[in-house]
């Protein structure tokens, strides 16, 4: 969480400037940054706070974004972690268990 008395704040479209050039030698683009803090990227989201109508980050939350997805990249591989399960998949697997149930008279 950003600490007003420890961090300085800094608009979305100025840390658009600070960051390091990406593919052809482009800065990120603003829209870049604004999913970042709405969507996240790989489940970690930009740290972000309202100031009037405007949304500001810091540098030091920028680095713990950045250090949360640069963790990930030393996380098991995919196999070894929980499969996501869709909403249709789910629903298959609450099925499957509420047949289970039957079967065994518990229902």
């Amino acid at each position: 969480m950003i600490d007003l008395a420890k961090e300085e704040l800094i608009t979305l479209k100025d840390i658009c400037q600070v960051l390091p050039r990406r593919r052809r030698g482009r800065k990120p683009a603003f829209s870049t940054v604004w999913r970042w803090s709405l969507h996240g990227v790989r489940g970690v989201k930009l740290e972000t706070l309202r100031v009037g109508g405007t949304l500001c980050t810091s540098r030091e939350a920028v680095q713990r974004f950045f250090e949360q997805l640069s963790a990930l990249d030393d996380a098991p591989p995919p196999e070894q972690q929980a499969a996501y399960r869709t909403p249709a998949r789910r629903q298959r697997a609450i099925e499957a268990a509420e047949r289970e149930l039957e079967k065994k008279g518990i229902k």
